[in-house]
């Protein structure tokens, strides 16, 4: 549990990075989540939050890109090096092999 705690803030801080606020809500609510369930003796209960936690560590991790406003109608947006990837050409027809 102590272990998956801190990956979710260590994902967090580089998700969030120079975002004080996003930061600061994130962490919030990483907290609020787990002291909500420090009381919890179902296994089973343990197991599902624990996924859970982890599938949220997932998504964070690969889903989220920061964006900066730069003017009335333009945002810029900041990728990760790990969010990036190579991109497949489309091809009608694949070839055969």
């Amino acid at each position: 549990v102590l272990k998956l705690f801190k990956l979710l803030h260590r994902t967090r801080q580089e998700v969030f990075k120079n975002d004080t606020r996003a930061l600061e809500a994130t962490r919030q609510k990483i907290n609020e989540g787990f002291k909500n369930n420090v009381h919890e003796k179902s296994e089973e209960k343990i197991n599902e939050l624990l996924k859970m936690a982890s599938d949220v560590e997932m998504i964070l991790r690969t889903s989220v890109i920061q964006a900066v406003h730069t003017g009335s109608d333009k945002i810029r947006l900041i990728p990760r090096k790990d969010l990036l990837q190579d991109n497949t050409p489309y091809m009608d027809k694949p070839t055969k092999k």
